[in-house]
């Protein structure tokens, strides 16, 4: 819970204390709901395609080798449409993600300038382990996260888990096929925003997966969850869950609920794009 230094803790009547977001340092819970709204809800970007490895020079065997067979290229049938250049392509996309969901988390982040540019460092920065709060302001929840303070030692106040039941929703409402038809669509795109970024030797696809497979590496923990005091902010009490990305730990602090319902969606998103069971996380 490194993020929490960033809001400023008011203590409220009886035991309850109360965090109010910064108005300059948007961070905390919202940026991975908001960054699972862009990979599950905007599903047009969502989907999981290897890029076949070139096969090895052929020369004299100097010994016996087995064959490796490629991954499979991943994804759904694109659509039999132009899309526009990377910076023409807004209007597209949020014709394209409307199809999908009319959740109002989805809406409020369709109005975003370079949606496909918008997507594209978020999944890269959740895939580096790091909190990309900067790029998704329109998401963070307007009320303000808590803490209760039970035996002298602070923990999470469910109460906090609720700001964030509509966006497990809109995850919930993705069709996972449909997300599939509309990455494959937009993929061109997406490699060059990936490319933009100084990724050229390595396909966003790869960045993807490893971006949902270490969301679906989060813990659901239910029940209290204590906290600890870390300089004017809190940690967790548990130094398994404080040793957790911080990407993470921001889902974590969604709540069980919430979890389980993203959770489950992006599993299904994965299996949809034709991912093996194998190359997911056991639950």
């Amino acid at each position: 819970m490194n993020d929490l230094p960033d809001f400023e803790l008011h203590k409220t009547d009886g035991e309850s204390y109360t965090t109010t977001l910064s108005p300059t340092r948007p961070v905390g819970l919202w940026v991975v709901v908001a960054v699972l709204v862009a990979a599950a809800c905007a599903a047009a970007y969502i989907a999981l395609s290897w890029r076949q490895r070139p096969a090895p020079p052929q020369g004299p065997p100097a010994r016996t080798t087995t064959a490796t067979t490629p991954p499979p290229s991943l994804g759904g049938t694109p659509e039999s449409i132009t899309v526009p250049p990377l910076d023409a392509s807004d209007t597209l996309v949020r014709t394209l993600v409307q199809a999908l969901s009319e959740s109002p988390a989805v809406m409020a982040w369709l109005p975003t300038n370079g949606l496909i540019r918008n997507f594209t460092v978020v999944v890269a920065n959740i895939a580096d382990g790091a909190t990309p709060a900067l790029h998704l302001k329109v998401l963070r929840p307007s009320s303000p996260f808590r803490i209760v303070e039970r035996d002298g030692s602070p923990y999470v106040d469910p109460r906090s888990y609720d700001r964030y039941a509509v966006i497990a929703d809109a995850v919930a409402s993705v069709d996972p096929a449909g997300a599939a038809r509309l990455y494959a669509t937009l993929k061109p795109r997406i490699e060059e925003a990936h490319r933009d970024l100084g990724s050229p030797d390595r396909s966003f696809d790869r960045t993807l997966e490893h971006a949902i497979v270490t969301l679906l590496e989060t813990p659901i923990v239910d029940g209290q969850v204590r906290l600890k005091l870390k300089g004017i902010g809190y940690a967790y009490a548990d130094d398994r869950l404080e040793s957790l990305t911080a990407a993470q730990k921001q889902l974590l602090r969604m709540g069980p609920r919430n979890v389980r319902i993203i959770e489950a969606r992006l599993r299904e998103i994965a299996l949809a794009l034709g991912i093996p069971p194998t190359q997911l996380p056991a639950r």
